[in-house]
């Protein structure tokens, strides 16, 4: 590929804050602001700016119109088209279509970026005062939304509003099909946690720079509460940060015009993702990414790299079993560290946005000789909609590619009929103990496979239920339902 239509990371912008008074916080777009300029002077011509042709942003927990219209004033980009993501729309998709824009000659430069600014949020609820925002009444000249909801009206009549219980179903039945028992599975991903909190402390951007050990993250308690058996507050992702990111790109072309060095460069060689969307407890097989596995494969097999040959590795965070799901489906050898920011849960997931600080960790460790290629993983929903992307400091031979794989991923994919408040019989196919504000409002949550060939989901308030869940394993075993509630286990006896 020439180096016109070559595109290439020449500018990465970092902004984080945290004030204890929120009246001292800059808002999520003035964070941006911040981000933007960074990346300006990071690649070293910050003239750049002003010739950005095109500007995306995901939504966040924000009420801005036209985010990427703001910016573009601010930097003086008369031109730039602006682009709105809602949640549901991948983040790595961003990046990907601007690549792909600027691969295609049909514009020369762009920048992606986003922010949260969750711990100013949280900081106003606790002390009492009001957060304002600055207006904006105009539209942004592209929205992107979702093709289709992303759960399930059974998980919401279920109480599954937070995506937390939805994704620590799937860790069951991951768990169950490992053959793992339930201590034995807690303290696996402990462990694995506990290597994230080191790495997060060598990471200058990270929301906590504090080494953890197995047992304070397995382990809950006052300041580490369960959240969904068997996730504690230290699994999830910490979403009560201020964070934003900015990526500037630009064609091979332009950064020779404007004498950006080669050391500043970061080269994207692929692209791949799925967004077909099945919700959670239609899926037929809970064990295996399917998307996830397609995409890999095929990131592969076009930039013609294989797994043990990636230097750097950065896979979604959310919670841990995103994290196993895409490391089995990346076929990444056993004992490789799987982020290079310490993860969602320690280095911060900003609000539909985390994945932007995921890139430019990136590239600054690439640019820094610390690999020369990264992989990195994304995900929108509950592991709903999956894609893999990588990086180089070397200029692709073949350009840049983007596949979306969602016509062969729904080809293996069967969705079943889920039934909301189901009477009968059922085998459990996933379970979890969703926690509210304490162990009082904890209640279990089954997934089954029901005897008429469809899904269910139950619940139960009854202790001795939710502590069995809590240390045997559930899945495989049959129990009654009534009208979505949990009668009893059935064991070769009737529960009248």
């Amino acid at each position: 590929m020439s180096a016109q239509y070559t595109p290439v990371l020449v500018g990465v912008g970092v902004a984080t804050q945290r004030h204890e008074d929120p009246s001292d916080a800059l808002e999520p777009l003035e964070l941006m602001f911040d981000a933007v300029r960074t990346a300006g002077e990071d690649c070293g011509a910050a003239e750049l700016l002003r010739e950005v042709e095109q500007i995306a942003v995901p939504r966040g927990r924000w009420q801005y119109r036209n985010p990427g219209g703001a910016i573009a004033r601010e930097i003086g980009a008369d031109n730039a088209k602006s682009i709105l993501s809602s949640v549901g729309v991948l983040q790595q998709s961003l990046i990907a279509s601007a690549c792909q824009d600027i691969a295609s000659g049909k514009i020369g430069s762009a920048i992606v970026t986003g922010a949260d600014a969750g711990y100013r949020m949280l900081r106003a609820r606790i002390i009492g005062s009001q957060l304002s925002e600055s207006e904006q009444h105009d539209e942004p000249d592209v929205k992107l939304e979702p093709a289709a909801e992303l759960r399930h009206e059974a998980e919401l009549a279920a109480g599954l509003r937070m995506p937390v219980g939805l994704y620590a179903l799937i860790e069951s039945a991951r768990r169950a099909s490992a053959g793992l028992s339930v201590q034995e599975h807690r303290e696996q991903i402990a462990r694995g946690y506990a290597r994230f909190s080191e790495i997060a402390a060598q990471n200058p951007h990270a929301w906590t720079q504090e080494a953890r050990s197995a047992a304070d993250i397995c382990n809950a308690g006052k300041k580490n509460p369960m959240q969904a058996f068997p996730y504690t507050r230290s699994h999830c992702s910490t979403w009560n940060v201020d964070q934003a990111a900015a990526l500037l790109l630009c064609s091979e072309e332009k950064a020779d015009a404007l004498g950006i060095e080669h050391s500043r460069r970061v080269y994207p060689l692929g692209s791949v993702e799925s967004n077909h969307m099945v919700p959670v407890s239609a899926r037929r097989d809970l064990v295996e990414c399917v998307g996830a596995r397609i995409a890999a494969d095929a990131l592969y097999k076009e930039i013609g790299i294989e797994p043990e040959d990636v230097d750097l590795v950065d896979l979604y965070s959310c919670f841990p079993i995103a994290v196993d799901c895409f490391s089995g489906a990346a076929r990444l050898p056993a004992g490789r560290d799987l982020t290079i920011t310490g993860s969602m849960a320690f280095a911060g997931g900003p609000y539909n946005n985390y994945f932007f600080q995921a890139t430019a960790r990136a590239a600054e460790l690439i640019r820094a000789k610390a690999g020369c290629t990264a992989l990195l993983s994304c995900v929108s929903g509950v592991m709903t909609k999956q894609a893999f992307a990588m990086w180089s400091i070397d200029k692709p031979e073949r350009g840049f590619v983007r596949l979306d794989v969602s016509d062969e991923v729904a080809g293996q994919c069967s969705a079943l009929e889920v039934e909301t408040e189901f009477s009968g019989e059922g085998a459990v196919v996933a379970c979890t103990v969703v926690y509210g504000s304490g162990a009082a409002d904890a209640y279990a949550v089954v997934l089954l496979d029901t005897t008429c060939g469809r899904r269910s989901l139950a619940t139960s308030y009854d202790a001795t239920t939710i502590q069995s869940i809590e240390t045997e394993e559930w899945c495989g075993r049959k129990v009654r339902v009534e009208r979505g509630k949990i009668i009893c286990e059935l064991r070769g006896r009737n529960c009248d």
